[in-house]
This record gives C-alpha cells, sequence and structure tokens, in this order.
C-alpha cells in the first residue's frame, strides 16, 4: 500500500521555523522525484520545492528563496521541507508529492498557520 504521511505542521510565530516530515512507503522512494505543494484558503494549489530522486538537484519558488529548504534521505524513504523566517502569507495545507514513470502519489497535507 502506497504511503505519504506528512507530518509537523502547526502554529508558529511570525519570523519562527518549522521541519515538514514526509515518510513513504509502498513504492521505490528513491526512484522518485519528489516535492512540496502548499495550497492557501481559496487559492490553487502551488509548487513550494522539488528535489530530485538522487537529491542532487534542487528546486525552491522564489517566493521562499533563502527561507526554505527541502531535502531527502533515501535510506529513510523521507522527504523534508525546512521553513525558517516564516512569514503569515506562508499558512497553507502543505502537502508532499512523488513521481516516477507513470505513477505519482500525494500526501494527505499538514497545516502551518503562521500568527501571531
Amino acid at each position: 500500500q502506497v504511503q505519504l504521511v506528512e507530518s509537523g505542521g502547526g502554529l508558529v510565530q511570525p519570523g519562527g521555523s518549522l521541519r515538514l516530515s514526509c515518510a513513504a512507503s509502498g513504492f521505490t522512494f528513491n526512484g522518485y522525484a519528489v516535492r512540496w505543494y502548499r495550497q492557501a484558503p481559496g487559492k490553487e494549489r502551488e509548487l513550494v520545492a522539488a528535489i530530485s530522486s538522487t537529491g542532487g538537484v534542487t528546486t525552491h519558488v522564489e517566493s521562499v528563496k533563502g527561507r526554505f529548504t527541502i531535502s531527502r534521505d533515501n535510506a529513510q524513504n523521507t522527504m523534508y521541507l525546512q521553513m525558517n523566517s516564516l512569514k503569515p502569507e506562508d499558512t497553507a495545507v502543505y502537502y508532499c508529492y512523488a513521481v516516477g514513470g507513470l505513477y505519482q502519489y500525494w500526501g494527505q497535507g499538514t497545516q502551518v498557520t503562521v500568527s501571531s
């Protein structure tokens, strides 16, 4: 059974940090590129960051560059999103996503709320 399970979301004050994790099971994790998306209320889901299957190539959207870092640990079948200097506009449900060949999988999402 394929699963992507996010954790690490929560409520944080502006300027704070959170680290999201996404644990994968049921497929060959190291053969998949993975991404983090987010969806704020009333907005479309947007790509936040992506990392190649080996971890050698990463991409971050402009709005999070210098604040967020995507990474993965293929030995642990887990991907991460380190989020620093959080802003209220980062408030959203964050989803992990894996894609490889014809297959793609989504996690259930974890809420991140940035508010004082």
